[in-house]
Formats: C-alpha cells, structure tokens, sequence
C-alpha cells in the first residue's frame, strides 16, 4: 500500500475540499471547524447579509462547496455557528399547507412549541439578551431576522406592505418571548398555549392578512 493510495482514499474521494485549495487542514471534523471559526468571526464583524458563503470559505482556507457540502445554506451555517435554536425556514416550511385565515394562530402555536423546549428556549433568550446589551449582536441578530426569517413571513401575504406586515409580526412574536419567558408577567406566564396562540395568534393573522395601517411613504 502506497503512502498515496488507500489509507488517504478510503475516507471518500468525493471530498475533494478535505485539505482544502491550500493544504491547510486534513480531515472532516478539522475542516467543519475552521469553517465555524471563520463564519463566527464573518458573522460578527459583516453582519449575516454583508458574511457571504465565498468570503467564510476564504478565510478558512477551503473552496465554496465545502461549505455547501458540511452545512448547505448560508442560513443553516449561521444557525449552527451562532446556536440559533432553530433552522427558520424548516419551522416557516411546516405553514406551507395551513389556510390562509389560519396562519397567525399556526405561526404562533409553532413558535411557542419551540420555546417550550428548555434547550432551545435557554438559546432563544440568550441572543435576545444578547442583541438588546449590544449593538453589534444586534445587527448581526437583524440581518438574520430579517434574511431569514422576516421574508420568508413577508411570502404568506400578497399585500404590497408585505415587509411592513412581517415586520409587525416579528415584533408580535418577539414581544410575546420577552413577556412570558423574560420579564415573567403573570399573567402571560400562567396562561395556557392554547389560550395564547388564540390572543395572539388572531393579532397575527390580522398583521398577515387584515387590515394594518400602512406608514407614510
């Protein structure tokens, strides 16, 4: 057995990226790491929208496809780089067959069966703390709200002030984390799901679909 031959090819060929264009790293976990490293330090210092797939694979040394190849999407890297608790557009993708008249209650149900999950629910928090303690957590937070999660919400209505209504609707579900899981108001923390995803969820069909003042252009 040649030192070229089997013991480098048995690991797979098709991962073509493993030492990466520049040699740097050998091995998976060496190359998932790195990849991190460099979208943690992307993320913070360009925001989610201004870090883009090509400039992370730049600075960990590998080509493009290995990021695609490890995480898929830029929205699933950030999820796992930054411990977002959820991939947005798997939650949003689980509303695609809801009615229309039933979207704000079954948006609000989802999210709160997510928070309800401690593991989650202790992340969740952690960046909101994070993005209201510091400026730049919070633009990073932003352009990942937005990204993300704000235009895949925008999709469910076909009103012209779509950004306006998903925007609204970001600051609905946001309001209701903040109210039961970090400032505790009673009342909000003693109700039931069933009876929040009612109240609230009818504010967010309304915000969806009904009528909302639009603001001044």
């Amino acid at each position: 057995m040649s030192r070229t031959g089997g013991p480098a090819r048995t690991g797979g060929t098709g991962r073509a990226g493993r030492t990466g264009r520049t040699g740097r790293r050998v091995g998976e976990s060496g190359t998932r790491a790195a990849i991190l490293e460099a979208a943690r330090r992307r993320f913070a210092e360009h925001g989610y929208q201004g870090a883009t797939i090509r400039s992370i694979a730049a600075e960990a040394g590998v080509d493009p496809a290995l990021v695609h190849h490890f995480f898929q999407s830029k929205e699933r890297l950030f999820v796992i780089a930054m411990r977002f608790p959820i991939v947005p557009s798997e939650l949003l993708s689980g509303l695609s067959d809801v009615d229309r008249d039933q979207l704000g209650p079954a948006l609000v149900r989802a999210v709160l069966e997510v928070w309800e999950r401690p593991e989650t629910r202790s992340q969740s928090l952690a960046l909101i703390r994070s993005a209201l303690t510091n400026e730049r957590a919070a633009t990073m937070l932003r352009g990942f709200v937005t990204g993300a999660i704000l235009d895949a919400v925008a999709g469910f209505t076909a009103a012209g002030d779509a950004e306006y209504r998903a925007s609204l609707v970001g600051s609905q579900i946001v309001g209701l984390a903040v109210a039961r899981y970090m400032v505790g108001l009673e009342a909000i923390v003693d109700a039931a799901r069933d009876d929040l995803v009612a109240a609230v969820g009818a504010t967010v069909q309304r915000y969806l679909t009904g009528p909302v003042r639009a603001p001044a252009s």
